[in-house]
């Protein structure tokens, strides 16, 4: 099983993110690449859907907050693309399979592979150590950090996204399913930034408005040197606390960098903002992680 130790704990709560070295195992990277590559194979998005992704904050409010196929696409598995993939009609200038950022955000919920990695033993065990009494999975992603263009995350705090009040209640769960090296663009921390609050939100807006999410309040200037490099091999986890500030840089290198992840929030005495640009639905409940 996979109880954290004293010591494991104690370094979550000081850094806001803890790596677990060979989390998983081969034959479960392997289930997961094999699956989704026969989702990219069966794939078949419109081009009015063909939306670029991007942690930018004037390009996402533009690309993200402007379509309804990023807003409606918390209950569904949905594909976005990297920037400069499409033509101005939309068609592909590289190969599909080359030009996905990321499929999201409920592979837990609709495919069966993802749904068994979410709520496998462990990973409920790694919850109970970490304290979650009521943990529920709101969303769940798949990131391709494709070769020679795959785009960098800006710093920024997952619970600007995933608020909650109070906050501290939102975990993210990194599953790396390549080696994750400088070169291709592993993660990056401040460690201990997850004590300070939420500097921005993203907001969704009143149905019917354009475009469909602003942000409140702004990211602050940050400083490189306070970032620490957390390269991993394949089949490590790393724990990511909500508020703890992260980024990766663009992947330049000529392999790619794959990696499963999905977020918890301990329901318990916990309010959901509805604010958020990601709602639960009636067809879609955030579901328990519990089973």
């Amino acid at each position: 099983m996979a109880n954290l130790s004293p010591s494991q704990l104690q370094k979550f709560q000081e850094d806001g993110f803890l790596v677990l070295e060979g989390f998983l195992s081969a034959a479960e990277c392997v289930a997961m690449q094999q699956r989704i590559g026969e989702l990219v194979a069966e794939m078949d998005v419109p081009r009015h859907c063909r939306t670029e992704f991007s942690t930018q904050e004037e390009e996402q409010l533009r690309a993200q907050g402007s379509t309804d196929y990023f807003l409606s696409s918390g209950d569904k598995i949905r594909f976005f693309f990297e920037k400069g993939v499409f033509d101005e009609k939309g068609n592909f200038l590289v190969p599909p399979e080359k030009a996905i950022n990321k499929i999201g955000h409920a592979l837990h919920a609709h495919d069966p592979v993802f749904r068994c990695i979410t709520h496998s033993p462990k990973v409920q065990a790694l919850a109970r150590s970490l304290g979650l009494q009521m943990p529920v999975v709101v969303q769940s992603m798949y990131i391709f950090k494709q070769p020679h263009f795959g785009g960098e995350v800006s710093p920024h705090q997952d619970a600007s996204f995933l608020y909650t009040e109070p906050l501290g209640r939102v975990l993210g769960m990194w599953m790396a399913l390549e080696d994750a090296t400088l070169e291709n663009g592993c993660l990056w921390f401040i460690p201990g930034s997850h004590t300070g609050g939420v500097s921005r939100r993203m907001v969704r807006a009143p149905a019917g408005s354009a475009p469909g999410t602003s942000f409140l309040g702004s990211e602050p200037a940050r400083d490189n040197n306070l970032f620490v490099p957390t390269p991993v091999r394949r089949g490590a986890l790393v724990l990511i606390h909500g508020e703890v500030v992260h980024k990766s840089e663009q992947n330049l290198s000529d392999r790619s960098r794959q990696a499963y992840t999905f977020h918890l929030m301990d329901a318990a005495d916990t309010v959901w903002s509805p604010e958020n640009w990601l709602q639960p639905t009636a067809e879609l409940p955030f579901p328990p992680l519990y089973t």
